[in-house]
């Protein structure tokens, strides 16, 4: 990393340039008698009190002292791709969002709240894209008691580390005391090297999640709720895997058509047919189809701590495009008693047990699954 400036290193950065994505070195005092320089780059989300906060890609936090600091500078808004589509964050957020749809939904300015009994985060939380048309703190309470009347608690799908990615705002909402539970990876690949994989066995492709396919999926006991979502998206496809005379599937996989885009998604091999290639037969299948209807370009998620899953991805193409975060609103009433009532919402009993329900996120991690690993 290079910051010199005529043989000099300067701190070329102030409070002006929050928002904007930096590269700092600092000395690290810490690790032992005259300490060592560090270097971090990510976006620059405040400077207050004589302390700079970075928001690296992964969205970790990075807090920094002023006085620590000898070098800075602003760096481009994001790194050059080295593979895969080009797109913004916004594009793959809103094509993510439509291959896995709510049964509810509704739109507060250009801010998307989404339910579906708690099925999965990400149909079960708002997705901020754009301007809400309010203040944020009103905006915030706004989603709140949109969850409460629904027996759910408040989720955020935010972004980091991309084109147009959202660390600001993840840095409000942390202040505000939301939570980040859960953070994956959104990968994006070009397609045909997926589809040009080898199909080992016999793949049958459905447009319908029948009840051999649903007897592998790992959530067991699917509702009518969960169905609508898994049948949600502009043109969905089922992959499945026969397996023995009265067994289930040996691997399953969906995937999702939208214009240039394919999604992979719940891909899962059982463990006794693990290692044989299945999963890789079961997205080639999948992707042969995707680009007879034109598309060209894929993604999927993975939740960042598996990295068996993502060298799996690695192999097929797929590099990281941004990460995302789901955020939990603070448990507080509007009159401020710590933890939701539901009873003064209407929520009934019934309704109110999906409040703690929610299930990590259908991602091929899920398969990562793949070959031999299992989403939390």
């Amino acid at each position: 990393m290079e910051f010199s400036v005529g043989g000099r290193l300067e701190v070329r950065i102030n409070a002006a340039d929050v928002g904007k994505r930096v590269s700092v070195r600092r000395v690290d005092e810490a690790v032992g008698e005259g300490g060592k320089f560090t270097d971090t780059v990510g976006v620059l989300t405040s400077w207050d009190n004589g302390v700079l906060v970075i928001t690296r890609r992964t969205g970790e936090q990075v807090r920094i002292a002023e006085s620590s600091l000898i070098a800075a500078k602003v760096v481009p808004a994001a790194p050059a791709r080295r593979r895969g589509p080009a797109a913004s964050y916004a594009e793959l957020a809103r094509v993510a969002a439509r291959g896995w749809q709510p049964v509810e939904r509704e739109l507060l300015g250009e801010w998307e709240l989404r339910a579906a009994s708690g099925f999965t985060r990400r149909a079960n939380s708002v997705l901020p894209v754009g301007d809400p048309g309010l203040p944020l703190d009103e905006a915030l309470a706004y989603v709140r008691d949109w969850y409460a009347a629904r027996g759910l608690p408040a989720y955020a799908q935010l972004a980091t580390g991309g084109e147009g990615t959202q660390e600001l705002l993840c840095a409000e909402l942390e202040r505000r005391g939301w939570s980040r539970e859960v953070t994956a990876e959104l990968c994006t690949g070009s397609l045909a090297p997926v589809a040009d994989r080898e199909i080992t066995g016999r793949v049958e492709l459905s447009r319908t999640a029948d009840a051999g396919w649903l007897s592998r999926y790992q959530r067991k006991g699917v509702s009518e709720v969960a169905l609508k979502v898994l049948d949600s998206g502009p043109s969905v496809w089922f992959a499945t895997v026969p397996g023995a005379a009265g067994e289930p599937p040996a691997a399953i996989g969906r995937c999702v058509v939208d214009g240039r885009w394919a999604g992979f998604a719940a891909v899962e091999v059982a463990p006794e047919h693990r290692r044989r290639g299945l999963a890789s037969a079961v997205m080639a299948a999948l992707a042969r189809r995707a680009l007879d209807e034109g598309a060209s370009a894929a993604w999927l998620q993975v939740e960042a701590h598996n990295a068996g899953a993502r060298a799996l991805y690695a192999g097929m193409g797929f590099g990281a495009h941004h990460a995302y975060h789901h955020y939990r609103g603070p448990d507080v009433s509007r009159d401020g008693v710590s933890g939701t009532d539901l009873s003064r919402v209407g929520v009934s009993g019934a309704d109110a047990s999906h409040v703690d329900a929610f299930r990590a996120d259908d991602s091929p991690a899920d398969a990562a699954s793949a070959e031999t690993y299992r989403s939390p």
